[in-house]
């Protein structure tokens, strides 16, 4: 029989551990996740629809965009039609001429009736066999013309005019899957092809979403010497977004909708990539994520801790004090003395302390300094020690 510290050391434990407070702050939240149509093309769909599964069952709210550039380029290729593009301030955004509404409208029905049908089948041979998961879709947007722009008429394009939130906020409260294309209607019934992000991103402010998620050809937001930024505040977004080339028009068209969509309310953003598996779930469930992430404010915040912070400190010193690396401390020495200490904050979870008691000669002792396992790597560590230094 094993020892209960040997069944400690096995992975699952530890692995569920750490995304329990991520479950728990998750639970009846809504996200907005926009997928390019390549993810599709590329033979993406089963992965993500188990992983939209999964989070289903953890009692988030989903609404699903899809996008479908690539199956409307593959119906305009059939019928050899030449695409074209937008310029300047349209960059990234097709015309859409009467034949290639069609071939969206084709493509779109398509993906939608293929997205429903692998939601449907019940995700055989995996742990989300058998559950029912209802998807429902519909004319959640209202469209209107994007009109004539440097003198371009792009015909069928359209913008967002209006989001049906109380319908789509009805069918989230009655545990559905919302799924939306990238078309939209005018009041006269006329319809008009839509980026999926302009639909995504409306959608997410519309009801108020507390994340919106991409998943696109990108593999986040990276610097001048390729390095991927893993945060991003929406000042440095702005002041990226202003360096971008004619070369970056997708992605300028993606962090502008970021942009929005923040100013909105929405609390966070994510950039992901598409042909990565499981990047949903790393994203969400790990410290540092995978990929960019965008929000108001910077998300690490490095300050002094207070009485709330008790609990956080504890678990974090006490793997360590088991080991014998510390001086064992109880709940009521650490609320004595929490004045002492700075912690790390990430996205309102606890992953470094450290405490400073001074002595009267002016010197001063370290102790409780701690970083949880996940960010050992992250810089977390010297960041709190030149933050006691700095307060000696």
């Amino acid at each position: 029989m094993p020892t209960n510290q040997a069944q400690n050391n096995f992975p699952f434990v530890a692995w569920l551990r750490d995304v329990a407070p991520y479950i728990h702050s998750f639970r009846g939240k809504t996200f907005v996740i926009g997928f390019a149509g390549e993810l599709v093309q590329k033979g993406g769909l089963e992965a993500l629809i188990q992983d939209v599964a999964m989070l289903h069952a953890m009692g988030m709210r989903i609404v699903l965009v899809h996008g479908s550039r690539p199956q409307v380029q593959e119906q305009l290729d059939l019928r050899k039609v030449t695409s074209r593009y937008g310029t300047g301030a349209m960059s990234g955004y097709r015309i859409t001429d009467p034949a290639a509404l069609e071939c969206a409208k084709e493509a779109s029905g398509e993906l939608r009736l293929d997205i429903e049908a692998a939601f449907s089948q019940g995700l055989p041979n995996t742990p989300m066999a058998g559950s029912r998961i209802s998807v429902i879709s519909g004319n959640f947007i209202t469209a209107r013309p994007v009109g004539i722009v440097d003198g371009v008429d792009f015909m069928h394009t359209g913008l967002v005019r209006k989001v049906d939130s109380e319908s789509i906020a009805h069918s989230l409260a009655n545990n559905k899957i919302v799924l939306m294309s990238p078309l939209g209607f005018s009041p006269t019934g006329q319809a008009f092809n839509i980026a999926y992000e302009d639909v995504a991103t409306a959608t997410a402010m519309a009801v108020k979403a507390d994340k919106l998620i991409f998943l696109t050809e990108y593999n986040g937001i990276t610097d001048s010497d390729g390095e991927l930024i893993k945060e991003f505040s929406l000042r440095q977004l702005e002041d990226h977004i202003s360096g971008l080339t004619l070369a970056d028009a997708d992605l300028k068209v993606l962090l502008q909708n970021a942009i929005r969509a923040i100013k909105s309310g929405v609390s966070r953003v994510h950039l992901l990539p598409h042909d990565r598996d499981g990047a949903l779930l790393e994203e969400l469930f790990t410290h540092d994520g995978i990929s960019t992430m965008i929000a108001a404010s910077d998300i690490e915040h490095l300050r002094e801790a207070n009485l709330d912070d008790v609990g956080g400190i504890l678990q974090l010193i006490e793997p360590l004090e088991d080991e014998g690396i510390l001086v064992a401390r109880g709940r009521d020495v650490i609320e004595r003395d929490i004045t002492h200490f700075s912690v790390i904050e990430h996205d309102r979870v606890l992953f470094g302390c450290a405490a400073l008691f001074p002595y009267s000669n002016g010197l001063g002792e370290l102790s409780c300094l701690a970083v949880d396992p996940e960010a050992q790597e992250s810089g977390d560590g010297e960041r709190l020690l030149k933050r006691i230094e700095a307060r000696a």
